[in-house]
């Protein structure tokens, strides 16, 4: 976190990295896959689905990523602010502050 003092930051250099729609969406579709495990691992108590959420969750970004965006998922070197940035994306995008359309 070199780069940066704060997640506050980040954030905007975040955003950068996913201009590309596709991108988002596919960080979008990767994020709500991750909450849906989580919860109905909890509810069903079937906790060998937890194993599920990194393939869900990067498995998705990384894909918007390599694919449409073609860059280097920030995870790499800044994973702590970039896991933060990737559920304040998700966030904004559902407050209509992101898009995830054209």
């Amino acid at each position: 976190m070199d780069r940066f003092k704060s997640f506050k930051d980040f954030y905007p250099f975040y955003l950068q990295e996913h201009n590309d729609v596709r991108c988002r969406q596919m960080h979008f579709i990767g994020t709500s896959l991750v909450l849906v495990l989580t919860a109905m691992a909890f509810f069903t108590q079937n906790y060998r689905l937890l194993i599920w959420l990194p393939i869900a969750g990067y498995g998705f970004a990384w894909i918007g990523h390599f694919v449409f965006e073609k860059n280097r998922p920030a995870t790499f070197k800044y994973p702590l602010y970039s896991l933060m940035g990737d559920f304040v994306m998700y966030f904004d995008i559902w407050r209509g502050k992101v898009k995830i359309t054209k």
